[in-house]
């Protein structure tokens, strides 16, 4: 593996990051509090190819691969993790199973808006009882000739009020059944399908997160992704890449966290010297940093378990687990080292710590991957190829 990034993923890196400081940094603390979802923030985006990095340039997109992708993503959630989760349920969920399921006239007809920013993209597989045990949705599907009727509701929905576009799992056969789940694209203006409650949340409070309602939805059989019936397979293997947008998003909070701790370590004194110079504070900075470079590098081998055909269920499930729960140690210890102060909203890491905790939680918790990876160990043991 090379571990030097290349001149794209650099440019991309700058751009992004150029793009965060100016035009989100000034609003964070404006948007957490009002938990409002900044849509003109994403037409801009949209303008500078963030919402479409994997997509094609034939449907619109900037056609870059994942290690431009998560440099992009990391660097806005350094700034606002709500901001960088949306981003990553906009590109890896909505956006990219349309690109990887959709037949050439669906794609021709949803991507390019999705990958302008033109259109928000939502992905809709978590139920009110059905979070991990997705196999026993509810949200059903009935055949209606040229039509889906669908009855349900979905939760947690990213973009579940303003997008425009969402891909939905919805059981077309027998409840249990790995093969009577079908994915379908609904869109906004559909009779029948309206957003519902808007969750109030700790953290990520900017990216909006509400309810799916479907009630007897005609949803045309020309928006099946797939085949009937593949839904759930479909589903397992966006949630591959998905885990690792997230695992990137943990990233960027992390080192969000970790570069506010420093700054302030150098600046605080006590005892009439800053307080990077006592080892109590500099042992916990490089124990902090060490984290957070050890995710970055099990990062960057799922990226490439991506784009080469390696084992991205195993890497995507490690990536995601490990770099989740390092952001919640490497917040939790900045707001330590802030002391006082860091449990204040006057500085960044209170909101890193608030935002952290959702990173353990969102496209499998913690305790999903585990099971995902020791799956995989028992099955194909311990050697990764």
């Amino acid at each position: 593996m090379n571990f030097q990034e290349n001149d794209t993923i650099g440019a991309i890196r700058d751009m992004v990051r150029d793009f965060a400081a100016k035009e989100i940094a000034p609003h964070v603390m404006e948007w957490d509090e009002a938990q409002h979802f900044p849509r003109e923030a994403f037409s801009k985006m949209g303008e500078l190819g963030m919402l479409g990095m994997l997509v094609p340039e034939a449907y619109g997109g900037a056609g870059l691969g994942y290690g431009e992708y998560v440099a992009a993503i990391e660097e806005l959630a350094a700034v606002c993790g709500s901001v960088g989760l949306s981003m990553a349920a906009h590109n890896s969920l909505c956006t990219h199973h349309i690109l990887t399921f959709g037949n050439e006239e669906q794609k021709q007809k949803w991507l390019p808006k999705l990958a302008s920013g033109q259109h928000i993209g939502a992905w809709g597989l978590t139920e009110a009882g059905t979070g991990s045990d997705a196999m026993r949705m509810r949200c059903t599907a009935v055949d209606a000739g040229d039509h889906w009727v669908v009855n349900g509701t979905k939760n947690w929905i990213t973009h579940g009020l303003s997008a425009e576009v969402a891909v939905v799992l919805v059981r077309t056969g027998e409840l249990l059944d790995s093969r009577g789940i079908t994915a379908m694209v609904v869109e906004r203006d559909m009779p029948g399908f309206r957003g519902g409650k808007k969750e109030n949340k700790l953290g990520m409070r900017a990216s909006e997160t509400a309810e799916l309602i479907f009630e007897d939805c005609r949803i045309p059989k020309s928006h099946v992704l797939g085949e009937v019936g593949e839904g759930f397979i479909q589903a397992m293997k966006i949630l591959d890449g998905g885990r690792i947008s997230i695992a990137a998003l943990s990233l960027g909070i992390g080192r969000g966290a970790l570069d506010a701790a420093v700054r302030y370590a150098k600046e605080r004194e006590q005892f009439g010297q800053p307080i990077a110079h006592f080892q109590g504070i500099g042992f916990k900075l490089a124990d902090m940093a060490v984290s957070v470079e050890a995710a970055r590098q099990l990062i960057h081998k799922a990226c490439w378990a991506k784009e080469n055909g390696g084992d991205v269920t195993r890497l995507g499930a490690m990536a995601k687990y490990n770099a989740s729960e390092m952001c919640v140690s490497v917040a939790t210890d900045a707001v330590q080292v802030f002391g006082g102060y860091g449990y204040t909203k006057e500085f960044p890491v209170e909101k890193h710590y608030r935002d952290a905790k959702l990173c353990t939680i969102g496209e499998g918790t913690s305790e999903i991957q585990k099971l995902v990876i020791s799956r995989s160990l028992i099955q194909k043991g311990a050697r990764i190829e």
